[in-house]
């Protein structure tokens, strides 16, 4: 029972982080993420928490929509294991309308507060 509330827990986290990567604000961003987060690209590029943030706010990333499919999630002590596939619209700052379809791992901590924070992302391009 207990796990089972930790995952809903996890799914509400993971639902609030899709609405700020789709409508970005800083505080929420900042809240959401570990200051030592490793958020790694599909194409390779990993951003700290810093990076992560600006490149969202800065519209480099720009998310218009965004579907998240398949999603498994397991806790494993104080970890949060989450995978899903990320279908979205994009508007990437200097490349214009484009789209995402990608496979993502994500990890959360909870915190000594009860929260849940995403410490790692990795994004991989799905192989036809």
């Amino acid at each position: 029972m207990a796990q089972s509330n930790e995952k809903a827990e996890v799914a509400k986290a993971v639902e609030a982080l899709k609405a700020l990567l789709v409508e970005p604000n800083q505080k929420g961003l900042e809240e959401i993420s570990s200051k030592d987060l490793s958020y790694g690209h599909s194409n390779g590029l990993v951003e700290d928490q810093k990076t992560f943030v600006e490149s969202l706010i800065s519209k480099k990333y720009d998310f218009v929509t965004m579907d998240l499919t398949e999603q498994t999630i397991t806790i494993t002590g104080n970890a949060a294991i989450v995978r899903h596939i990320l279908t979205a619209k994009t508007n990437d700052a200097g490349k214009g309308p484009g789209t995402a379809n990608i496979k993502v791992l994500q990890v959360w901590q909870k915190q000594s507060n009860g929260k849940w924070l995403m410490i790692a992302r990795q994004a991989v391009k799905i192989l036809s």
